[in-house]
């Protein structure tokens, strides 16, 4: 699983910050996370091919979240793409992106999807065998939701040298990996933890801007492998943070404590301040295995 951050400050564009946006890379699955301002320039600063990304998830339609989604669907026409694009959003987006492309005359010439959300309860928006995506509710000014993606169970990995010392034909292979015991060569029966191990424990990662504190989401991302949380603000400004709806670091680490998470990525950072190492110092006094993301950073699990 790797993830790689194209923005991850608060409101407004800079010259040396960009607004959130993020890549996913999950079981050969590449997702793209919010869209705001200049998402298409830092995926090609980054190196990360346009063709991969099929799916979209916006968390809520404030325009540091979803301004430079228009202008994405666009690029894809120009290269001539073919491939369906899949966008999932809060209700509205839909008639946001059709009319500009409307009005533009600019309609594209792929099969463009939405998938448009409104319920108030975790639902899951994507699933195939290998992934599946669940929204997660939050408490922002207008409609919002995080998300939970999670690996399926892989297959167990076979122990070459166990296989061929116990005479198994290589065509049963694929079923031990399916968990099967099997019959070897000498007609002997082969439980199957004779010769495979269990698969890598499944990875999560639980995406959750914009919110306020919400103890309420604990339970529905406990144990994840990796969360990101906003942290808008330092505790010194927390009296900003409940009428904006947004967190504060040490608020976010307190999710990710009760939420017994493996680790906490911070992001989302007020432009106000001019150093990010406070948010990390801040939360640290709450739960020791913090990350703090910033724009280009790649983190892999």
């Amino acid at each position: 699983m790797k993830l790689t951050i194209l923005g991850c400050y608060a409101a407004t564009p800079r010259t040396f910050t960009n607004p959130t946006s993020q890549v996913l890379e999950i079981n050969r699955h590449t997702f793209l996370i919010d869209c705001g301002e200049g998402t298409q320039v830092e995926l090609r600063r980054n190196k990360i091919k346009f063709s991969r990304i099929q799916h979209i998830f916006i968390s809520h339609l404030h325009g540091d979240h979803f301004y430079g989604l228009i202008g994405l669907i666009s690029t894809f026409r120009l290269l001539n793409r073919e491939t369906d694009l899949h966008v999932y959003g809060p209700k509205g987006i839909k008639e946001i992106i059709t009319l500009q492309l409307k009005l533009a005359n600019s309609w594209t010439n792929y099969l463009l999807i939405f998938h448009e959300l409104e319920g108030k309860e975790p639902q899951v928006i994507f699933e195939d065998e290998k992934v599946s995506v669940e929204t997660i509710p939050l408490k922002h000014r207008i409609y919002t939701n995080g998300f939970i993606f999670r690996e399926k169970p892989g297959l167990r990995k076979l122990l070459i040298n166990e296989a061929v010392e116990h005479k198994i034909d290589v065509t049963l292979y694929q079923s031990l990996k399916l968990g099967k015991d099997v019959i070897s060569e000498e007609g002997k029966l082969i439980p199957n933890e004779y010769v495979t191990a269990p698969p890598d424990p499944p990875l999560s990662y639980a995406y959750c801007s914009d919110t306020v504190f919400d103890m309420d989401i604990v339970n529905q991302i406990k144990e994840s492998s990796v969360l990101y949380h906003e942290a808008t603000f330092l505790e010194e400004n927390a009296d900003l943070a409940f009428p904006t709806k947004h967190s504060t670091a040490k608020q976010a680490a307190t999710i990710a404590r009760e939420a017994n998470v493996g680790k906490l990525i911070l992001g989302h950072y007020s432009t106000r301040y001019a150093d990010i190492s406070l948010f990390a110092k801040e939360a640290n006094l709450i739960f020791s295995r913090v990350e703090l993301a910033d724009d280009g950073k790649t983190f892999n699990f």
